[in-house]
């Protein structure tokens, strides 16, 4: 059976060095060396659905689909006072992760970036924008992708 903790790990490892910002499980990152919250930009990763269950009679959940929702965080810089979010920065960030499924340049098998998960393969990956949504309140703009990742066990 795949870990649905590993495929977590690994495609918020991959968001990290896609983008090249903070991703933060359900909630917003925090910065290990202050203890305090990120400034955006930054992803939030929400875990959807994971289904093992492939459909044959001999079914022995040797695989899996998992859904993850990105949402990329645009918002004011915290040493520009009444800064805001920037639809430039969301969608620069939405082109950085939208990269996940982006195949080699050469027509090379597989993608452009590895998901490296102990134990499994990845073989089908999809993305579908949900769209932009802002929050003139706080500054804040957001623009979702949900990821969906087919994985194999590793033999």
């Amino acid at each position: 059976m795949i870990s649905r903790q590993l495929v977590t790990k690994a495609v918020e490892q991959l968001l990290n060095d896609v983008t090249g910002k903070p991703v933060g499980q359900l909630t917003v990152p925090i910065n290990p060396a202050t203890g305090k919250a990120h400034p955006p930009p930054y992803t939030l990763l929400y875990p959807l659905d994971h289904t093992t269950d492939d459909q044959t009679l001999g079914d022995a959940h040797q695989t899996a689909v998992s859904v993850y929702q990105a949402t990329l965080i645009s918002g004011p810089d915290p040493n520009r006072p009444g800064s805001r979010g920037t639809v430039e920065q969301v969608e620069w960030l939405t082109d950085k992760a939208r990269t996940i499924v982006a195949r080699a340049a050469n027509g090379a098998p597989g993608y452009l970036h590895p998901l490296t998960i102990p134990g499994a393969t990845c073989y089908r990956r999809e993305a579908t924008e949900i769209g932009a949504t802002s929050d003139p309140n706080d500054a804040i703009i957001s623009y979702v992708i949900r990821f969906r990742f087919y994985l194999d066990s590793a033999a």
